[in-house]
């Protein structure tokens, strides 16, 4: 990594070993914070740290869903870096493609305790240990299935309307002190998303209005403008980062 002004502040970014997650992380260190990652797989987790930069980041391997790896990721971030300014959860599953009507409840509640109940766990417990005290912003990554219809994929759309609603009460629980927004992205070129693009990419990408799918990068961009100055009278909203697709929503 290039050598950045440090900015004093200090990020946690769940699932963030790859994707979006780790495209939101080289956001925050481009700008100057340190980072805590964190991640299911140790070794994809200490690869990601080596190639962010261990002088400014640390990984805590660990499933989002369990509350004891919520408490250990915020302890050691408060340990290695003495605040945890940012939260950005952005870990989630989704293990199922197909309708509604046959899904399993058991991988429903699987999909909600992953995506939903983990993200309110790490905001109680950055909450706890800093926020509640020093002020901050929390960002949720959501997705555009979360705010239309998702054939195929209604689990998640399911997980993500309840992860923004989320988001709400939190942004009215937390203010003044702590600022809480979403955002909820269309197709994004990663591993969790390929099976929506591969071998048809450029048709998929061809209904966006933009003309391309999105890259973690966009996401990176939206959550470090979301946790900076510049967002200070923010709060409660959902930043739709789609290319333009939703434009292709209205009646035709």
């Amino acid at each position: 990594m290039t050598t950045v002004e440090l900015s004093g502040k200090v990020a946690l970014v769940t699932g963030a070993s790859r994707g979006i997650g780790y495209g939101v992380a080289q956001a925050l260190l481009a700008r100057g914070d340190r980072v805590c990652i964190t991640g299911r797989n140790e070794d994809a987790l200490k690869e990601a740290v080596e190639q962010l930069g261990a002088d400014r980041v640390i990984g805590v391997a660990g499933k989002a869903h369990d509350e004891a790896h919520q408490a250990v990721a915020v302890e050691r971030t408060m340990e290695a870096f003495g605040r945890v300014d940012f939260l950005v959860n952005n870990a989630g599953t989704n293990p199922v493609f197909g309708p509604i009507a046959d899904l399993d409840l058991n991988v429903a509640r699987k999909v909600f305790e992953t995506n939903v109940v983990s993200a309110l766990g790490f905001a109680q417990q950055t909450w706890k240990a800093w926020q509640s005290a020093n002020g901050g912003a929390i960002v949720n990554i959501a997705s555009l299935a979360g705010v239309s219809a998702s054939p195929f994929i209604g689990a998640y759309g399911m997980s993500k309307a309840a992860m923004i609603n989320l988001s709400l009460q939190l942004a009215h629980e937390f203010a003044p002190l702590v600022r809480v927004n979403s955002i909820a992205p269309a197709v994004v070129k990663t591993k969790f998303a390929q099976a929506l693009y591969e071998g048809r990419e450029e048709e998929v990408a061809s209904a966006y209005p933009l003309g391309r799918l999105g890259v973690p990068s966009d996401i990176g961009g939206a959550a470090a403008f979301l946790t900076s100055e510049q967002s200070d009278w923010i709060t409660g909203q959902t930043l739709v980062v789609d290319g333009g697709i939703f434009l292709n929503a209205g009646v035709s």
